[in-house]
């Protein structure tokens, strides 16, 4: 009886052996269709199933499984898994390109586009009103700084434990650290892209998240190298701030550092817009500086720029500001803004303002008109 069956059973796969290799067969040639590969209109001359080489084994196995389940299904199956595939490819391809524009420029911004300064901001005609502005700037920055104790701590290496450390291994002080920190975020947003912006740590400076901006050539191309901010660096903290701060430590450290950022920001500005002073008047006297360029007289284009009058009223109206703005104003307008200077009820003493502009600003600006002028005919 065993015997028996065993023979029908082979009987049987015997007649069964054509249709299982026409099977075999249709499979065969359904698995070698020609099938688009990414980004192809259509494929192969051959006939044979492209594989693109970024396709990783696993997706490689997938569509595998997938060509067998279709062909069990049939044709109709094998068509849609075809279409399936092809909105993929679609998906992943919008998926790079927009990754793409991610990295180069930043979502939904146009890289087609030749982004420009289209403010007048810097243009020389508006140097003065500039100028002015950044006095207000500087002056509500130094009233607000002027309310915190000096905390001296603020401003030496190994007393705050912040994260930051010099190659030798000693911990920066906590300015450095949040002066790097602020400068790694508004790097990226190009704020020190623009010529009259200069980051204290420019050797530090992170790549853009978006494209960069042109601005229009109104200085020589040897403004970008000049960058005193060492040196202001060292008059806020050495001799500014002993002078404006109470003395003492009253533990706002998070606070007054964020108002140094604010000064040492706004005061690196006006110190370097020097730059743009230096050019206007390199364009109102071209005769007179170029000689003294040519001659690489230093002391002959300081003698030439300073304007001791112009200097003095810069200085009693920066006075005059600190009074006001240092005051407390009621809903009545007083018959007059002069102000008594030194006026214990003021948050900043006049003269203190007036005496930072007079002994640092102006002849720090005044060393940035005479550093650019000196290559203004490179």
């Amino acid at each position: 009886m065993r015997a028996r069956v065993s023979s029908r059973a082979r009987a049987s796969v015997v007649a069964r052996a054509p249709a299982l290799a026409t099977t075999r067969a249709r499979r065969r040639d359904i698995a070698t269709r020609d099938v688009p590969g990414d980004g192809d209109d259509d494929g192969d001359d051959d006939g044979a199933m492209t594989m693109p080489a970024s396709l990783s084994s696993a997706r490689s196995i997938a569509r595998a499984a997938n060509l067998r389940r279709a062909t069990r299904r049939g044709g109709d199956g094998a068509r849609a898994a075809a279409d399936a595939r092809r909105r993929r490819r679609a998906r992943g391809r919008d998926a790079r390109a927009t990754a793409a524009k991610d990295r180069v420029g930043g979502g939904g911004v146009n890289e087609s586009v030749d982004y420009e300064d289209l403010s007048d901001r810097l243009k020389l005609d508006n140097v003065r009103q500039s100028l002015i502005r950044q006095e207000d700037s500087i002056i509500f920055a130094l009233i607000e700084r002027a309310q915190y104790k000096l905390n001296s701590a603020i401003y030496s290496k190994n007393a705050v434990p912040v994260p930051c450390f010099a190659p030798n291994g000693d911990r920066a002080s906590m300015l450095e650290f949040m002066l790097r920190e602020v400068e790694q975020s508004h790097g990226k947003i190009r704020r020190y892209t623009s010529p009259d912006e200069h980051a204290f740590y420019p050797e530090a400076q992170p790549p853009l998240v978006i494209p960069p901006i042109a601005f229009k050539d109104v200085l020589h191309p040897c403004a970008e190298s000049i960058n005193i901010n060492d040196r202001i660096m060292e008059m806020y903290v050495d001799n500014l701030l002993p002078e404006m701060c109470e003395s003492g430590d009253d533990n706002n450290y998070g606070s007054a550092s964020l108002c140094d950022l604010s000064c040492l920001q706004t005061i690196s500005r006006r110190i370097h817009y020097g730059k743009y002073v230096a050019e206007s008047k390199f364009l109102a006297q071209p005769e007179e500086y170029t000689e003294l360029i040519k001659a690489q007289d230093a002391d002959g284009l300081m003698e030439l720029l300073t304007n001791q009058a112009v200097e003095d009223r810069v200085v009693r109206r920066v006075a005059n500001k600190a009074a006001v703005y240092g005051s407390d104003i009621s809903e009545e307008i007083p018959d007059t803004l002069a102000l008594p200077v030194g006026s214990e009820s003021l948050k900043l003493a006049p003269e203190k303002v007036g005496e930072l502009y007079y002994r640092w600003i102006m002849p720090m600006t005044k060393d940035v008109q005479v550093k650019y002028l000196l290559r203004r005919l490179d």
